[in-house]
């Protein structure tokens, strides 16, 4: 499979196995001076602890302009679909799991 994106104009080919994706509902980020290392973790209740399921590693222009592309797409999304609300909890670790625990931070 296939998918065109006129606007880089090149191809970008998405195998079948990985355009299902995975579900990830934590983050842990970390960096070196010259890597930044995304971890993708799924927490569920009665598993004792997250499972990385996917680790993403790129230079720290990359993780730049990834955070670019997320604030852009974000700001797209809410002026469609309205604010995404973050329940803040005092003096937690900010982290995007839905379930307490985990020392990630995202």
């Amino acid at each position: 499979m296939e998918e065109n994106n006129n606007q880089q104009g090149f191809q970008l080919e998405l195998r079948p196995e990985v355009a299902q994706g995975e579900y990830a509902n934590l983050a842990l980020i970390t960096h070196s001076s010259s890597d930044f290392v995304l971890d993708f973790a799924r927490m569920l209740p009665g598993i004792p602890k997250p499972q990385v399921r996917s680790r993403v590693v790129m230079a720290p222009e990359h993780a730049k302009r990834l955070l670019m592309a997320l604030q852009e797409n974000i700001y797209k999304y809410e002026q469609q679909f309205g604010k995404i609300q973050i329940p803040q909890q005092q003096g937690q670790p900010r982290t995007i799991a839905p379930f307490g625990g985990g020392k990630g931070e995202a």
